[in-house]
């Protein structure tokens, strides 16, 4: 089979470096197909992993987590947090309430800083511990809407999702309501081994 030389013209004769008696053309076409069914495999494995059911299962359920996630976030934020800010004597949003360490060069006594933007455009430090009482709020308001919809699920379905535990009564190490021995200490829970002695 014709060669294909650098100056764009074919050729039979080897490539440089190859004697005439040990260079075969049909290894070229080889190298070819070997690297192209490679190629392939690889393409092939990669389908068949990012389209298998679990790998679309999960990107599914982090969607669904992360849109479920700014709908509590937004409910706790814009919702439940302004009437709390007005039925306790607040006067600002929660997220607003900050304590000043040291202020700012621009600081003036009589006025203060009235927004935690305001200080920290100033260069003052400051305690921010109404933006972490409100990520604390948001924090409560996910998980327990989170174990509502997964105790939800679990009314309705076999399938487990909330797995109850209790103690091992030898090594007292949490382990499943349902298992009759312990995977710490493989003890049985049904009192074999108090029988025994």
């Amino acid at each position: 089979m014709p060669r294909l030389t650098t100056e764009g013209t074919y050729t039979d004769s080897p490539p440089p470096g190859h004697s005439g008696t040990s260079y075969d053309p049909d290894d070229d076409d080889d190298l070819l197909d070997q690297g192209r069914a490679k190629a392939r495999r690889f393409l092939s494995g990669f389908i068949d992993f990012a389209f298998q059911g679990n790998v679309l299962e999960i990107a599914f359920g982090l969607i669904v987590a992360s849109m479920f996630t700014a709908l509590v976030t937004s409910l706790m934020t814009d919702i439940l947090l302004p009437p709390l800010s007005v039925l306790l004597p607040l006067n600002k949003n929660l997220e607003e309430k900050f304590a000043v360490l040291r202020t700012g060069p621009n600081f003036e006594r009589e006025k203060g800083y009235n927004t935690l933007k305001q200080a920290q455009e100033d260069g003052a430090v400051v305690m921010a511990y109404g933006f972490f009482l409100n990520r604390l709020i948001n924090f409560v308001g996910v998980g327990l809407s989170l174990y509502g919809m997964a105790a939800t699920y679990q009314y309705f379905s076999k399938d487990p999702i909330i797995k109850r535990t209790v103690k091992c009564r030898y090594c007292r190490k949490s382990i499943n309501e349902k298992a009759a021995r312990c995977i710490n200490c493989t003890s049985w829970q049904d009192g074999r081994e108090d029988r025994l002695f």
